[in-house]
């Protein structure tokens, strides 16, 4: 319908301010990391409280990061289809918060693993397709992403801290209850997020696995590479997140020290990002690899050959570079090079290849090597870094 002449002469509203909607999404990002605070340290503790032994903890961790390699580039993808992320992210944030209370009935490994197939299913779209809209905003709105990012890592404090506290008091079986309340918060930050603006459909003759999955993209100069890299160096955290709390507990360390390391590790993280342009100024992605993949084998190294807690407090301080650096590295790169109209596929195909799909496996190889060597288990992942030195150093140009 035309405007009426005075409205169509009528000077247009001034454009909102950035930091409401910005702040929706740095809502939608703490939501969905405290959820990750809660079950990354204790979820392994409160299945092995369960009976399970360290292979079985391993085996339920590698389908639950198995089940997010399938539906998260899927989802992502339907995401970018329908052109509205909060479609795909509201159902599934309410379906994991019913999920995580059956961990609490479930006896048994099959029962205990139906379960985490569910719940991994559910929130397996939450991160990258969140992080994907948030770093979209923040493209738009010119400013810096890590700050938006830091609210995700200072809920993921509050998860691990709070959760730590909480077993403390009452025991393990408050985790299914504490993810159950953290995925609740999801649903609610998904619903207040902005609505995105109307883009053209996307054409329907994309076929076979092309279109669920996005593979294709793999073809794209630099994107490979990058998720080769990210692969060897989130992959290398796996026996940190699957066995570090269990190999700390069996030090002497209590359950409140096991999550302010967490916590610790993750603080580091969030003053990176928080501080990322000052910090880490104008370091390119593949400087920012080669950063993180050299400070991982340091990391790993230590972690196989002390728990004491003067050693951990350092350890846990590098999580900032291991973790932090390399992914602003990839998230420099991928905000700079993003696909035409495939921004959510891109973020979810590369969360599910280089750190869901890598964790997964590397997830399974230490619960065995765990089981049978104990902390030497966290030498392999020192071995992943130096693998991934070389990929980094040639990724030039970002090629």
């Amino acid at each position: 319908m035309p405007l009426p002449d005075s409205a169509a002469h009528a000077a247009p509203p001034p454009a909102p301010p950035p930091a409401a909607p910005l702040a929706r999404f740095a809502f939608l990002l703490a939501a969905s990391f405290l959820g990750v605070g809660v079950s990354m340290p204790f979820l392994p503790p409160f299945l092995a409280g369960k009976g399970l032994g360290a292979e079985a903890v391993a085996q339920v961790l590698f389908a639950g990061s198995l089940i997010r390699f399938f539906v998260s580039p899927a989802l992502g993808r339907l995401a970018d289809r329908i052109g509205d992320g909060r479609l795909v992210m509201i159902p599934c944030a309410a379906l994991a918060a019913l999920a995580a209370p059956l961990f609490l009935p479930a006896e048994g490994f099959w029962a205990v693993l139906g379960v985490q197939l569910l719940f991994a299913a559910a929130m397996s779209p939450l991160s990258p397709v969140g992080e994907a809209m948030a770093l979209a905003a923040t493209r738009r709105a010119g400013v810096d992403y890590g700050p938006v990012r830091a609210a995700g890592s200072a809920a993921f404090i509050l998860g691990a801290v709070g959760a730590g506290g909480m077993a403390a008091w009452a025991g393990y079986a408050a985790v299914p209850w504490l993810l159950g309340g953290s995925y609740a918060a999801a649903v609610l930050a998904a619903w207040v997020l902005p609505r995105p603006e109307r883009a053209p459909p996307r054409p329907a003759g994309a076929g076979g696995l092309r279109g669920p999955f996005a593979l294709h993209l793999l073809r794209r100069p630099g994107f490979g590479r990058l998720v080769a890299i990210s692969a060897l160096v989130q992959g290398s955290h796996a026996a940190c997140y699957g066995f570090s709390s269990i190999h700390w507990a069996r030090a002497g360390h209590s359950a409140e020290t096991i999550g302010l390391l967490w916590a610790e590790g993750v603080l580091a993280e969030v003053l990176l990002f928080l501080w990322a342009r000052r910090l880490l100024g104008g370091m390119s992605p593949r400087a920012l690899m080669l950063l993180a993949a050299g400070t991982g084998i340091l990391r790993w190294v230590g972690m196989a050959l002390t728990t004491e807690i003067w050693a951990l407090v350092p350890l846990q301080a590098l999580h900032a570079v291991t973790f932090g650096a390399q992914y602003m590295g990839a998230m420099r790169w991928l905000s700079a090079n993003p696909p035409p109209g495939e921004a959510l596929a891109a973020q979810s195909l590369h969360a599910a290849l280089g750190t869901t799909g890598a964790q997964a496996m590397c997830m399974l190889a230490s619960g065995w090597l765990y089981a049978r060597a104990g902390g030497a288990a966290f030498l392999a992942m020192a071995v992943l870094c130096l693998l991934a030195l070389p990929v980094a150093w040639r990724w030039r140009a970002g090629r």
